[in-house]
């Protein structure tokens, strides 16, 4: 195998294959030797183990999944580096790349075809513009993954990990802890890429619940009630929910003291058990 880790053995790859950075894909390649094992390592990746990576490059945090994993199957959009995926995978036979969106698939008939029996994790460096669409998806398609080990923007992963209820949280902290357990692993200094970002980055773990934090009646009213609450951070909880949900003050001011939260509170003040409380009593209003 390659040491696709080498500044000068992937520019010579991808000279060879006529590649170029597109800045549109955030293509950011990782050049840190010690990043890809141990992310390998992080996401569950072993016997037994299927593990689905988007976003793969040239394939150097693949080669470390195939090393632990059984099967690995790679998502890439970029149909550039189909070729030069095929020669730096060429030592293995336990990987399947697939040169689709990542957005438009169905992951849930993906895995059920590819990993049919088998455990399955998901790991993957993405880019920057993409993290918070893609792990949505990953979350709400419900798809029968044990956990989600992703490397994202430091900013981005101090935020999806921060405690519901402190200033760091947001709407993306409270949709991630609904579907699972939220941790981060290491940070990542920009200079462990090619061409380096303007920003660190962090891998994050995701621990997928079997089945979600709350029994809601209708789920949408909860992701509702958590994007209008964070829609204008400065304004109260009261007048953030009024505003965004078209519903009149008396209400909703009504409703958050049957919950016991001060109307006064903002979105950043609130558990997880205030958005389900909340939630639950909008739909009866």
């Amino acid at each position: 195998m390659k040491n696709l880790s080498d500044i000068g053995t992937i520019k010579e790859i991808l000279s060879r294959h006529g590649f170029s950075f597109s800045k549109g894909l955030g293509q950011n390649f990782l050049i840190n030797p010690s990043v890809c094992p141990r992310m390998a390592e992080y996401s569950g990746a072993g016997e037994g183990v299927g593990v689905l990576e988007i976003g793969p490059g040239i394939g150097v945090l693949t080669c470390e999944l195939c090393e632990l994993a059984d099967k690995v199957v790679a998502v890439e959009i970029d149909k550039r580096l189909i070729p030069v995926l095929a020669e730096t995978l060429s030592d293995y036979d336990n990987v399947k790349v697939v040169n689709e969106d990542v957005m438009k698939l169905d992951l849930n008939e993906l895995i059920e075809r590819e990993f049919h029996g088998m455990r399955v994790v998901v790991c993957a460096n993405l880019p920057y513009y993409i993290t918070s669409p893609v792990i949505m998806k990953l979350l709400e398609d419900r798809l029968p993954v044990e956990a989600i080990t992703v490397m994202v923007q430091k900013e981005a992963a101090q935020r999806i990990c921060a405690e519901v209820g402190t200033r760091k949280s947001g709407a993306v902290t409270a949709a991630v802890n609904y579907y699972s357990k939220p941790e981060k692993l290491f940070d990542v200094s920009a200079g462990s890429f090619m061409p380096a970002p303007k920003v660190d980055s962090a891998v994050i773990r995701l621990d997928v619940y079997d089945k979600p934090l709350f029994e809601l009646n209708d789920e949408k009213i909860f992701f509702k009630v958590v994007k209008a609450s964070f829609a204008q951070r400065r304004k109260t909880i009261l007048n953030s929910i009024s505003s965004s949900l078209g519903l009149a003050k008396p209400a909703v001011n009504e409703l958050l003291l049957e919950c016991d939260i001060n109307p006064s509170s903002r979105a950043e003040n609130l558990t997880m058990n205030d958005f389900y409380r909340i939630a639950e009593r909008i739909q009866n209003v």
